[in-house]
């Protein structure tokens, strides 16, 4: 279950990072993947991965389903703590750059 958990989480991270990049492309305004978007791809797998082994141990997979469909449900949420943290992440680093660029 822990292998389900994890790549839950890369995959949301993955996908975070991933379809904005596309849409910027696609519109011109990105020419290429810059290493800031890896970096905090990085930042949230780490963060993902910590809150997930502290957090998911509690979580009772039998209680929420059997077989594929319990299954589903812990990869549905380990990939939206995935999306989640890297959104979390990304805005903290916006935030973090308006501070030292603006004021």
């Amino acid at each position: 279950m822990l292998a389900l958990e994890l790549s839950g989480i890369f995959l949301g991270v993955l996908a975070r990072a991933f379809f904005p990049w596309v849409r910027k492309l696609r519109s011109g305004k990105a020419v290429r993947f810059r290493k800031r978007y890896l970096y905090s791809a990085i930042g949230s797998v780490i963060a993902g991965m910590i809150v997930t082994l502290l957090i998911f141990p509690k979580f009772d997979v039998v209680s929420s389903g059997q077989g594929a469909d319990a299954g589903i449900r812990l990869f549905a949420v380990a990939f939206g703590f995935g999306f989640g943290w890297h959104a979390i992440v990304d805005e903290v680093a916006k935030w973090a750059g308006a501070f030292k660029n603006g004021s």
